[in-house]
């Protein structure tokens, strides 16, 4: 029987997300977890998808500078998501009652889900955007406040995961599920394939 424990990771990952972990795995991936402790700060003037790209890039950077030298020679993927209403960026919630406030504000709406992803690789950091647009439905103060019960907005964009109970909302979606979930599997593929780190 064959024991990845005692296999070099095949890519670090600069984040504690079990979601892009899940999604690594699903492509073939094994990672190791060296999470990017960052200033998340959105910037003056900072638009959304710039904030995204930048912050990828400084997670996969910081994750490789935490790297001892004999292993910076494995790759490093870091990503960020944000969710954007009316041009404006809906982070991860600071409180419940912020979790409650944003979800009111995506009810009924057509939003954007910017998730950037970044790859450090040889002396390089790569980024790449991917933009979905999501249509959540009306939503009712019950809904909301049994969603936040759940405890399932902890730590998500936006302050839902589309790919739990609040999947149930979205009546529609045009560009990545895997995305709107924190890592669009078909662009951090186009990515690894560049560099030959897989096949698939």
């Amino acid at each position: 029987m064959s024991n990845n424990i005692l296999t070099p990771p095949t890519i670090y990952l600069a984040s504690r997300s079990p979601r892009r972990v899940e999604l690594l795995r699903q492509i073939g991936l094994y990672c190791k977890i060296v999470p990017a402790d960052i200033d998340e700060t959105q910037l003056m003037d900072e638009s959304p998808e710039a904030y995204v790209t930048r912050l990828a890039h400084e997670k996969a950077a910081a994750c490789w500078q935490r790297l001892p030298v004999a292993e910076r020679a494995h790759p490093v993927l870091a990503a960020d998501t944000t969710v954007v209403l009316a041009g404006q960026a809906l982070g991860k919630p600071e409180s419940d009652d912020d979790a409650h406030r944003m979800l009111q504000a995506l009810s009924g709406s057509v939003h954007q889900v910017h998730t950037a992803v970044a790859l450090a690789f040889a002396g390089v950091i790569e980024v790449v955007l991917s933009t979905t647009m999501v249509e959540m439905m009306s939503l009712s103060m019950a809904q909301i406040d049994c969603y936040i019960a759940s405890g399932e907005h902890l730590d998500k964009a936006g302050s839902y995961g589309i790919q739990g109970l609040a999947g149930a909302w979205i009546k529609g979606i045009e560009g990545s599920y895997t995305g709107v979930m924190g890592l669009p599997v078909y662009e951090t593929a186009v990515l690894l394939r560049k560099h030959q780190l897989i096949v698939l």
